[in-house]
């Protein structure tokens, strides 16, 4: 018995020791944060998305209270976060517009058949391993629904037609879709910029009306009306520069293939 009290008592002192040492090494090295930091953290909306460009909402946190980062670089948080964290760093609220997910695609069933019915995992990524995807266009929308599987807010439903229809009183622009789509299809927009040329494809012209009524087929009258130099044909491909367009739809009604849209479409 005294030998299993010895034993007892051994590893209890052992144990002591270990943990004031620990205690000690804690206190030696702690890092300290400064308590702007935790109030910008609880500021936040807490979604940890990444679209800040920082790894989550303690990562932009911190560089907003450390580094001097501007505040409003949440979309999720929107203009209410940005005044609150302005706000709490004791400085000037920055301007912030909402920004929305766009779909630069419009070729639905309708507008862009299938080469071959796909029978498989409804996942976006597994149907464009499986022939490089059953759509005949290869940079078009495969319609599987990813993106609105991946949005955390409900913001993404998908139509008749097989294409995503964003909700923009629901999207926050966190990103998820942009990162879900295979085909990198979805942009993350100023909601103000409501002229987008809804295709991808960067194949020429002949091809891309054989396969598609809506594509774009790199004709060029967008870019030589518009009045203010905003869109331009690259690739294949026309594009706009958001911040030099001012919306005037000039390509929207020059476009024979009525690739160029105004988001609502209805409008």
């Amino acid at each position: 018995m005294s030998l299993v009290f010895a034993a007892v008592l051994s590893f209890g002192l052992l144990g002591l020791l270990l943990g004031l040492g620990l205690a000690l090494a804690g206190r030696r090295f702690a890092v300290e944060t400064d308590p702007r930091e935790e109030r910008a953290l609880a500021a936040l909306p807490g979604v940890n998305c990444g679209a800040c460009g920082y790894p989550g909402c303690g990562g932009y946190a911190h560089a907003v209270a450390c580094k001097g980062e501007e505040t409003n670089r949440c979309p999720v948080g929107g203009a209410a976060v940005a005044a609150s964290l302005a706000a709490l760093m004791g400085r000037e609220a920055a301007p912030f517009e909402k920004r929305i997910a766009r779909l630069f695609c419009a070729g639905g069933k309708d507008k862009c058949p299938e080469r071959f019915t796909y029978k498989g995992i409804i996942s976006c990524n597994a149907a464009n391993l499986v022939g490089g995807g059953h759509k005949l266009c290869s940079w078009g929308c495969l319609g599987m629904g990813s993106c609105a599987d991946a949005c955390p807010f409900d913001a993404i439903a998908m139509n008749e037609q097989g294409l995503p229809v964003v909700d923009e009183a629901k999207c926050t622009a966190c990103g998820r879709c942009v990162l879900a789509c295979p085909r990198g299809l979805f942009q993350l927009v100023p909601q103000s910029k409501r002229v987008i040329v809804a295709c991808s494809s960067k194949d020429k012209g002949p091809e891309t009306r054989k396969i598609c009524k809506v594509g774009c087929i790199a004709c060029r009258l967008c870019e030589r009306n518009c009045p203010v130099k905003a869109i331009a044909v690259a690739d294949n491909l026309a594009r706009h520069d958001f911040k030099a367009c001012e919306q005037h739809k000039v390509c929207v009604q020059k476009c024979p293939q009525k690739t160029i849209v105004v988001f609502p479409p209805s409008s």
